[in-house]
């Protein structure tokens, strides 16, 4: 590299001028070849377009969000584009879904799946459970007679001439297309339903979410109705309040309301999966002992990264003798207000 830049401080001029300008013709060939790419995504809409936009204008429960890879990151940035305009939405990655994260999904969800190829193993294998937990399925794909397509309610095309990619190898313009695709529903959706300037400014208050990093998780914790059993309560009884909870977790107390451990949706389905669910079994032989948890005078940054570096989206909240405080969730911490899966 070094050597590089001696060669290009003793080149003839004209040779730097001609390799400049050879750097920003090859930007402005990317630039055409996406913005080709987007004109024939727009000349490929057509009802199917409107049916998605009728079905998550309609979503009686959230927006879901999935993808892998480059489409899962495009995928996220949907999520958050539509959480932030009135449309409550998350990612959820197939692969956590397939071990356990479904346990997040109910009937009235509509699932946005993206996969320019629609022949996404991981993403396939999770949507004929989308589907037979009552979920909707709008596909963005490049590919419409795909695996992934023919298991959708509604699909966009989002086919490209081509990637930008000389190699025409990395996602690039098919990436572009599916996020403006993402994009066109989410302004679609602001117009539906009206969503006003003002609306807007409540999903954003200005430094809400620093403020909310730097607060005691005390602050923003859910205190009433907590989803809590006793020991030796058997799972039935364990499996009722879970339900009722509307957090996809139940936590399991000693008889001095210390934290012994937490049953969670994706613990019940993995039960379910291995043949090991015994309703009349005491809920201790099923939980999952020593959870992790907060301390309710910990910051809301300090507990985000260790829920983030976990995975988990419902952490307990507990004082200095680990007696049970509270209950706090990811969205919570992300300025989303509080959270209910009823």
């Amino acid at each position: 590299m070094i050597q590089n830049n001696k060669m290009k401080q003793t080149q003839d001029p004209e040779e730097g001028y001609a390799e400049h300008y050879r750097w920003i013709h090859l930007a402005r060939e990317v630039l055409a070849i996406e913005i080709e790419g987007l004109r024939q995504v727009s000349r490929n809409l057509g009802r199917e377009f409107v049916e998605a936009l009728t079905l998550l204008a309609g979503c009686s429960g959230r927006v879901v969000v999935t993808g892998v890879g480059k489409s899962g990151l495009v995928g996220r940035k949907i999520a958050a584009t539509l959480s932030s305009t009135g449309t409550a939405a998350y990612f959820l990655h197939p692969v956590e879904g397939a071990h356990g994260d479904l346990g997040l999904i109910k009937a009235g969800d509509v699932v946005l799946a993206l996969s320019n190829s629609g022949e996404t193993d991981e993403l396939n294998a999770i949507l004929p459970v989308l589907v037979s937990l009552g979920a909707q399925v709008i596909g963005l794909t490049g590919a419409l007679h795909s695996p992934m397509a023919k298991m959708c309610d509604v699909v966009i095309s989002t086919r490209v001439p081509k990637e930008a990619c000389t190699l025409g190898l990395a996602p690039t313009a098919s990436t572009t297309a599916a996020l403006a695709v993402g994009d066109a529903l989410a302004v679609g959706l602001i117009e539906w339903k009206s969503f006003s300037s003002e609306d807007f400014q409540r999903f954003h208050p200005g430094g809400d979410l620093g403020r909310q990093l730097r607060t005691a998780v005390k602050a923003i914790m859910h205190t009433r109705d907590l989803p809590v059993i006793q020991s030796g309560v058997s799972l039935e009884a364990a499996l009722a309040v879970l339900d009722r909870g509307g957090l996809g977790t139940v936590v399991v107390l000693d008889d001095q309301q210390r934290l012994l451990g937490i049953l969670t949706d994706g613990d019940v389905r993995r039960l379910v999966c291995h043949k090991l669910l015994s309703l009349r079994e005491p809920v201790d032989d099923f939980m999952t002992r020593e959870p992790k948890y907060a301390e309710s005078e910990e910051k809301g940054s300090e507990i985000l990264e260790r829920m983030e570096q976990a995975a988990i989206t419902v952490l307990p909240v507990v004082d200095g003798e680990r007696v049970l405080q509270g209950l706090v969730h990811l969205h919570d911490l992300l300025g989303k207000g509080k959270i209910s899966f009823v």
